[in-house]
C-alpha cells in the first residue's frame, strides 16, 4: 500500500509523508471504485483540488469526463444555468440553448468546489440530482437524467451554515457520506521543508536561475511559522524569493521579510492547532473599535459645542472663515453681517475638523480596494484574504463600481 501511495503522490504532484495526509489519500483510494459521494474539508490552500482527481482517475469513470466547478466564483444569478443549462429565451441574454455541467459530465465526475457558497434554490436542485439523477434546465419543464459522480469540497463549517439557515441539512447528509479532511500545513511541519525544496526547484527551472536554499536557522523559522495560507501561501513565498533574491543562500533574517506577521497586523488570536486566521472576525473587531471611537468623538463634540454656546452664544449661529492669523466670524443669528476678528481661535477651530467617514460601506470599500491592490487585481486571492467567496467579491465590486 505504501508503494501505491507513493506512486499516487508522484503522479499528482503531492509532496509529504505526514500520517494525516497519507490517511486522506488512503481514504480517497478506497472510495474511488464506488459511486459514493465524498465531501472534502480543509482550510483554504491545503490542496483539496487534488483529491477529486485521484478519485476520478482510480474509478470506473476514469475514461469519462471530469469537470471542476468553483461554485463561489459564479455569480448567483447564473449558477443554475451553469450547472443545469438553460433553454433559449429562458432569460434575458439566453439567445441559444445551453448544456450545463450535469449534462456534459454525464458518465464522469463533477467536482463542486466551495459547495457552501451555493444559493438555497440551487441546493434544492442539487439535492434532486443526488436523489434520483434528475434535473431541469432553466426555463424547461422537461426532466432530464444524468449519471454523474459528485465530489464536493468546502473550507467552511457546513454545520454552522445549517444552524444559520444558509445550508440545507438534508443536502449536507447526502454530500457527506464519506468525509476526507486534509490537514493544514501547520499540522504537517515535517513536510514544510520538503515542499519548499520542491517549489524552489520548480521556480529555478521556470525562471532560469539557481535554486534557492535555506540555512539551518531559516529552516527552523520556516517550520515554526503557522502558514495561515497553507501550501498556496508557501508556494507564493518561494516564488517571490526565487525571483527577487540575488543571493541564493537564504538566511533567517532574509526569510522573515517574506513572512507576514499576523500578530502585529491584526488584533486576531494567534493560530493554534485547532484555529486559523479568520479575516471576518478581525474585521468585526475593527468595526466595533471604529463605532466606539465614533461615539467618543460625537460625545466630545457635543461637550465642546455646549461650552461654546454658554461662553459665546453668538458663535452657535456663526459661519467661521479661516484667515492666516486667526478666525474671522461672520454673524448671522441677529440679522446683522458684522465681522469680528478673534485672536484666539481655539473654540472655533472645533468646527474646522472634518469628521472622518466611519460608515461600514466606506470601510468595506477600502478593505476591498486594498485586497485587490495587494493581489494585483486577482479576485480569487483577494476574496480569500477578505474571507469571502469570489462570487460575493464580484458582486460587491459591481455594487460599488470599483
Amino acid at each position: 500500500m505504501y508503494d501505491h501511495l507513493q506512486s499516487i503522490k508522484q503522479r499528482f504532484g503531492i509532496i509529504g509523508n505526514d500520517p494525516k495526509l497519507n490517511r486522506a489519500l488512503d481514504k480517497a483510494l478506497r472510495v474511488a471504485p464506488t459511486d459514493i459521494t465524498v465531501l472534502i474539508t480543509g482550510e483554504s490552500g491545503v490542496g483539496k483540488e487534488s483529491i477529486p482527481k485521484i478519485i476520478h482517475h482510480n474509478s470506473h469513470r476514469k475514461h469519462g469526463p471530469y469537470f471542476a466547478v468553483n461554485c463561489g466564483a459564479i455569480p448567483e444569478g447564473t449558477i443554475d444555468s451553469e450547472l443545469f443549462g438553460h433553454e433559449k429565451g429562458s432569460f434575458t441574454g439566453a439567445s441559444t440553448t445551453r448544456k450545463g455541467y450535469f449534462e456534459v459530465a454525464d458518465g464522469g465526475t463533477l467536482f463542486l468546489d466551495e459547495v457552501g457558497e451555493l444559493p438555497l434554490t440551487t441546493q434544492v436542485r442539487l439535492l434532486r440530482v443526488l436523489e434520483n439523477g434528475e434535473f431541469l434546465k432553466v426555463g424547461s419543464s422537461k426532466v432530464q437524467k444524468t449519471d454523474v459522480r459528485i465530489v464536493t469540497a468546502t473550507n467552511k463549517n457546513l454545520l454552522k451554515l445549517i444552524e444559520e439557515g444558509k445550508f440545507r441539512e438534508d443536502l449536507y447528509y447526502r454530500l457527506n457520506t464519506v468525509e476526507i479532511d486534509l490537514p493544514p500545513l501547520r499540522q504537517r511541519r515535517g513536510d514544510i521543508h520538503l515542499l519548499f525544496r520542491k517549489f524552489a526547484s520548480d521556480f529555478a527551472q521556470k525562471y532560469g536561475k539557481p535554486t534557492v536554499r535555506l540555512t539551518p536557522d531559516a529552516i527552523a523559522i520556516l517550520e515554526s511559522y503557522d502558514w495561515p495560507g497553507n501550501i498556496r501561501q508557501l508556494r507564493n513565498v518561494v516564488e517571490e524569493i526565487s525571483v527577487l533574491e540575488e543571493n541564493r543562500q537564504i538566511d533567517g533574517e532574509t526569510l522573515k521579510k517574506y513572512l507576514p506577521d499576523f500578530r502585529k497586523r491584526l488584533p486576531s488570536v494567534i493560530p493554534s492547532e485547532h484555529a486559523h486566521f479568520d479575516f471576518n472576525k478581525d474585521r468585526e473587531i475593527l468595526y466595533k473599535l471604529i463605532f466606539d471611537l465614533k461615539k467618543e468623538v460625537d460625545y466630545l463634540k457635543d461637550q465642546i459645542e455646549n461650552k461654546a454656546d454658554n461662553f459665546y452664544p453668538a458663535l452657535a449661529h456663526s459661519v467661521p472663515k479661516q484667515t492666516e492669523d486667526g478666525v474671522e466670524i461672520i454673524y448671522h443669528g441677529n440679522g446683522h453681517n458684522n465681522s469680528h476678528y478673534i485672536e484666539d481661535p481655539t473654540i472655533i477651530d472645533v468646527e474646522h475638523h472634518n469628521e472622518e467617514s466611519l460608515s461600514l460601506q466606506d470601510k468595506e470599500i477600502d478593505l476591498i480596494k486594498k485586497a485587490l491592490e495587494k493581489h494585483h487585481g486577482k479576485r480569487k486571492k483577494a476574496a480569500e484574504e477578505l474571507g469571502i467567496s469570489e462570487r460575493t467579491l464580484y458582486r460587491k465590486i459591481k455594487q460599488y463600481n470599483l
